[in-house]
């Protein structure tokens, strides 16, 4: 699962959210090291419904504009909750390289 998947998963764990919604929420989530591109956002959004772990929720139109909302599956829970998991493993280990601060998702 790359960076990015995992931030916008984490970032519709607790509610639906739209693209900017999704946007803002992964950029506080990291602290501000991942702020995804809009072309990016909707490129992962299309892969995770295509993987089943994201669902549309809803549309709504506000100011005149489309919003889509979109919301985690149980496949999604259990995805984000296995990266979740690994990502324990993984900082714990002695040989983990450092992380790059440049790289965005």
């Amino acid at each position: 699962m790359t960076r990015a998947a995992f931030f916008v998963l984490t970032a519709l764990a607790d509610e639906p959210r739209h693209g900017y919604g999704i946007l803002r929420e992964v950029e506080e989530l990291s602290d501000g090291e991942v702020q995804l591109r809009v072309g990016t956002l909707y490129g992962v959004l299309d892969r995770l419904t295509a993987d089943g772990l994201i669902v549309l929720d809803r549309e709504e139109v506000q100011q005149g504009r489309l919003r889509r909302y979109y919301r985690l599956t149980d496949d999604g829970v259990a995805a984000l909750d296995a990266a979740a998991r690994s990502a324990e493993g993984w900082a714990t280990r002695k040989s983990l390289p450092p992380v790059s601060p440049t790289r965005r998702g």
